[in-house]
């Protein structure tokens, strides 16, 4: 991935949804002036929710998504028609895409209440309006449109750029903690876990919000750190560190100054933090036959020493003194039943939507199984937890509480 590029979290997610053959891809395609969708008469073209990330007027960077028919039949059907429904949950903003002439049916109807319990903003778009003899008045969320001849496409789009004002993440990572000035040293080990010749996307958004601050940043790896404090003729504001090194580093950084790691902004960012501090306590009461799922949102090449399957299930181990059993998952898997763990211990989420990360916590929440992700957890088996949580107050005063 390019510095340059907007990763897919960052972008606000679309998708367009509706029963088979009302012309979803045929819009899509219209909407972003590309095949991005194989259109064909026959019924169930589209089998699996396709993605494209782009750059679409007047919205800016977005994530497109065609999803199958919510009408499909039988056994498969049945399993792409769930597959829709879990991009609902990952979607910032909906399309309802609705055959003009055969009006809404039953799963259009149904959609619609769903968008309402999930307050989710989305708009009714009537296709092929081309062959409609007569026209009714609509809602300010309802327009005609068609495919076929161009009819209100770039209307859609201005329709969607005003739904989507104020969707973006209103959170800042760590530039509300700096003044312009100030200055943080970011510990960023190198070694075989770390992608050949680039950083790692949480390490890039904090630069950048640093930079958007006004404020200076200094990098180093672990072993450099004592002596990179020593050579600032002021103190940073505050170190943030990978969550791996997080032990050492808490050694070398005085008191005084904030200490905290990328995941834990990844945290607050994603908008959870509160609920991962509660869920850290729950590392001290693990027991013997205790399953824990350790879930990543991304999918990339395991090393030997891998954090989520090999140095987690070890400190986890180490820390509890149990014996536990590991599951893990990566990528869009995510188990729809949490029931049978004890513990769901998550990435940052650095590659996943806020939305779809809020829907993770939520749902181990729901089913009373707590969550923490990477960083929190590894403060808390290090026994600096109170310590990283400093700049954050709110999360703090959580420690306190019985």
């Amino acid at each position: 991935m390019s510095l340059n590029d907007t990763p897919s979290g960052e972008r606000i997610h679309i998708g367009f949804f509706g029963v088979r053959n009302a012309g979803k891809s045929s819009l899509i395609n219209a909407v972003t002036g590309q095949a991005l969708s194989v259109v064909s008469d026959v019924k169930g073209t589209t089998t699996d929710p396709v993605r494209k990330a782009m750059e679409l007027l007047p919205l800016g960077p977005v994530v497109v998504i065609d999803t199958p028919g919510l009408d499909d039949e039988g056994e498969l059907g049945e399993k792409r028609v769930k597959k829709a429904r879990e991009i609902l949950a990952k979607t910032d903003l909906a399309v309802l895409v609705m055959d003009a002439l055969a009006g809404p049916r039953a799963e259009d109807r149904e959609l619609v209440s769903l968008f309402g319990e999930r307050k989710l903003p989305f708009v009714l778009a009537y296709n092929k309006a081309d062959l409609l003899p007569e026209r009714s008045a609509l809602k300010e969320n309802e327009i005609y449109v068609s495919a076929r001849t161009g009819e209100n496409v770039n209307e859609l789009k201005e329709k969607l750029g005003a739904f989507a004002k104020g969707l973006g993440n209103p959170r800042r990572l760590v530039s509300d903690l700096l003044f312009p000035g100030d200055a943080a040293v970011l510990v960023i080990p190198i070694d075989e876990s770390a992608p050949k010749g680039r950083l790692i996307l949480p390490q890039q958004q904090v630069m950048r919000d640093i930079l958007d601050a006004h404020g200076t940043f200094i990098t180093c790896q672990p072993a450099e750190l004592k002596q990179t404090l020593t050579a600032l003729t002021k103190p940073p504001k505050l170190v943030i560190t990978d969550s791996q090194a997080f032990g050492k580093v808490a050694q070398d950084v005085p008191e005084e100054i904030w200490l905290t790691s990328f995941s834990i902004l990844m945290a607050r960012y994603k908008g959870n933090l509160s609920e991962q501090v509660r869920g850290a306590a729950r590392l001290s009461a693990l027991n013997d036959g205790d399953r824990v799922l350790i879930s990543e949102g991304c999918t990339h090449h395991r090393q030997c020493n891998d954090i989520g399957t090999v140095k987690l299930p070890r400190w986890i181990e180490a820390f509890s003194g149990a014996k536990i059993e590991f599951s893990f998952t990566s990528g869009g898997e995510f188990p729809g039943n949490l029931a049978a763990y004890s513990l769901v211990v998550h990435c940052g989420g650095c590659m996943l939507n806020e939305k779809e990360m809020v829907r993770r916590v939520t749902a181990a929440v729901n089913s009373g199984v707590p969550v923490v992700n990477y960083g929190l957890a590894i403060a808390q088996m290090h026994g600096i937890l109170r310590r990283s949580l400093e700049p954050f107050p709110e999360a703090l005063r959580l420690l306190e509480q019985p």
